[in-house]
């Protein structure tokens, strides 16, 4: 599944303001490509912003992200030095990809007939982060780049192999540190180690989605275009994000 997206620079006036807002509530200076989807499919975007931006802005979802990553653990990487701006791109993907996992697996899981529970502690997004260099396109890198994006992403055993996490694509912009990501991450490749951190995130956010759902906007009608969305948003919320949040939290300490 290759996703159509709207990036930033592509989005009209009404999808640019809806990014806006979304880097404001959640600390990141990026939208994220689940949104990005979202914004492609007419009517889907409003209907996911109306429900999320509620948790978003009470804190709600920086709570459920906190909580989410100190329920997952993952095998100590060897230190490595990064260039300038690496760190700074890591740690915009850990707050982007922790939070979407917590407020979209609770809008997923309303949709699926889970009941509002008791919410849980709120917390501040963050301090604000720098812009990161924009994202490349997969087909508009040097074929050993590409190559080394691809065998990452397949590391992570996705049901849909065609999607490619975009850490991966937007550590190409430095060359000297993609390359070595496959050596770093080994320990995290190896056996079930990504796979048991990827399903205690997944366990982690359906444990906080009763709670966030309590925080949710009312739901709009459904578009057209939801039940497909929908499906996208499964894998997303079940496979994608959560195998990125170890893979975001190892290299965090590693390249402190």
């Amino acid at each position: 599944m290759s996703l159509i997206e709207i990036r930033d620079g592509e989005a009209s006036p009404d999808i640019a303001t809806v990014y806006a807002a979304l880097r404001a509530t959640m600390g990141v200076p990026q939208v994220n490509l689940i949104w990005r989807h979202a914004a492609a499919l007419p009517g889907v975007l409003d209907w996911l912003w109306a429900q999320a931006r509620p948790a978003l802005d009470s804190g709600a979802a920086a709570g459920a992200r906190d909580r989410i990553a100190a329920a997952v653990r993952v095998p100590a990487l060897a230190h490595s030095t990064a260039p300038e701006g690496v760190a700074a791109l890591i740690e915009t993907y850990n707050r982007g990809n922790l939070t979407n996992l917590a407020v979209l697996t609770a809008v997923r899981m309303r949709t699926e007939g889970v009941a509002p529970g008791q919410p849980g502690a709120t917390a501040l997004a963050g301090p604000a982060l720098p812009a990161p260099p924009p994202l490349p396109r997969l087909d508009a890198l040097p074929p050993a780049e590409a190559a080394t994006v691809r065998a990452l992403a397949a590391a992570h055993g996705l049901s849909d192999p065609a999607v490619v996490p975009s850490l991966y694509l937007h550590l190409a912009h430095w060359p000297e540190v993609l390359p070595r990501l496959p050596g770093l991450l080994a320990p995290l490749f190896a056996g079930a180690a990504l796979r048991d951190a990827r399903d205690a995130a997944v366990a982690a956010a359906a444990a906080a989605a009763p709670g966030l759902i309590a925080t949710l906007g009312p739901a709009p009608a459904a578009p057209a275009a939801l039940p497909g969305f929908l499906a996208t948003l499964g894998l997303f919320t079940r496979e994608v994000i959560p195998g990125m949040v170890p893979v975001g939290l190892a290299l965090r300490s590693a390249l402190a």
